[in-house]
Order: C-alpha cells, then sequence, then structure tokens
C-alpha cells in the first residue's frame, strides 16, 4: 500500500548519523501511519490517550481510520451491517509535523512507521530513516469523499462449490451447489436438481443457507 505526495520529489536530504528525520512544518497536513495489523482502533485509543496526556492536542489535531459502509449475509442468511476499512494497517492523522509530535505518534504501541520517503544511509548496510511526507490535498479528498459517498458493499461468505439449502421461494428445501456468486446484485446461481435434472436457478442470497 502507497501514498502519493506532492512533496515527495523536493524532500530534504537528512544526515545518515541523525537520530530523527529532519521534519516539515507549518501548517497541520494530513499524514498516513502504518500499524500492526488490526490495531488500528487500539492505536487510535492509545493516541488519543497519549495526545492528552503530553499535552499536544493542539498540535495533534485528528485522527481517522477511513471506513466504508458494508453488510455481512451469514450463513444464516441474515444481514448485519458492518465497516470495512479503506486502507487496512493504516491511520491518518491530521497533525501539526515537528521533532515532538513525530515522537509521540512514532512511540505509540503499534505504530511500525510514518508513510514517507526512506533516507538511505551513504555508509553502511542498515537501512536509513524515514522522513514523513503529508498526503496531497487531493488525495485527501478523494478518500473521504470515498467514505462518505460509498453505497454498502455486500460481503457474503459463501462461494462457487458451496453446498446450500433453499430457505423460501417456490424451491424451499431444495439442496444444491453454488456455481456463481454476484455480490453486487446480492444474488447468486444454484444448480438445483428439478424433475431429476440439474438446473441453474438465480437466487436471492437470503434465501438460502450454507451447509457446514
Amino acid at each position: 500500500m502507497t501514498f502519493a505526495s506532492e512533496e515527495s520529489r523536493n524532500s530534504t536530504q537528512v544526515p545518515e548519523d541523525a537520530e530523527t528525520p529532519a521534519l516539515p512544518t507549518g501548517e497541520a497536513r494530513w499524514f498516513a501511519v502504518q500499524v500492526a495489523s488490526g490495531c488500528e482502533k487500539r492505536v487510535k485509543a492509545n493516541l488519543d490517550q497519549r495526545i492528552q496526556t503530553l499535552d499536544v492536542s493542539d498540535r495533534i489535531l485528528e485522527i481517522e481510520i477511513p471506513q466504508t459502509p458494508a453488510i455481512r449475509l451469514g450463513k444464516d442468511g441474515q444481514r448485519r451491517h458492518s465497516d470495512e476499512k479503506v486502507f487496512p494497517g493504516y491511520v491518518l492523522i491530521r497533525m501539526f509535523m515537528d521533532e515532538e509530535t513525530w515522537q509521540v505518534v512514532k512511540n505509540t504501541p503499534n505504530v511500525i512507521n510514518f508513510v514517507g520517503a526512506e533516507q538511505k544511509r551513504r555508509y553502511g548496510r542498515g537501512r536509513g530513516h524515514v522522513k514523513p511526507l503529508p498526503l496531497s490535498n487531493s488525495e485527501v479528498e478523494r478518500i473521504f469523499k470515498q467514505t462518505q459517498e460509498a453505497e454498502p458493499v455486500v460481503k457474503v461468505s459463501m462461494a462457487a462449490g458451496d453446498h446450500v439449502m433453499v430457505l423460501s421461494g417456490p424451491f424451499k428445501d431444495f439442496e444444491g451447489d453454488v456455481i456463481e456468486v454476484s455480490p453486487e446484485r446480492n444474488k447468486l446461481k444454484v444448480l438445483l436438481s428439478i424433475f431429476g435434472r440439474d438446473t441453474p436457478v438465480e437466487l436471492e442470497f437470503n434465501q438460502v443457507q450454507k451447509h457446514s
């Protein structure tokens, strides 16, 4: 997963012996931070607490985990509303970047690093520092527009080859095998034995139940 940046081509070089990277200052910008898999909410909660404890709420302003709505269909055909992360493993932070705020974020448990440009060392084989680079305004606008306007995506636990039972409709209690799944249409095709012949039948997701 990579994030583009308007400043990436004009990044300043960092001395290879520096303990922390040279950081841009000025206006508050959005930065992407890579975190441990599945720890996005934990990082947000820990960072919210650290911001208050270390008194930097005037410089670390917002923490967001971009999400879009989703509908999950269980084996019983029940629809459950949930949210899908747009960038799993990343958290977005709007902040004034300076030495202290960089340290507050970087030292939060389960934070891996800021997304940015790696400054390679001139000598030795060790990896260099990563210079945090802010997201471009157009990228930030696109991300948040996507989260605000996205239609719910149907997520199903069924796939071609699954054996299912029909719960309702004219083929109730029939059993068959899934041959096609169309999440965007909320439908699937099941091969049912009708009058002794295998016949493909299109059904709604909530009309079938997956056999374990």
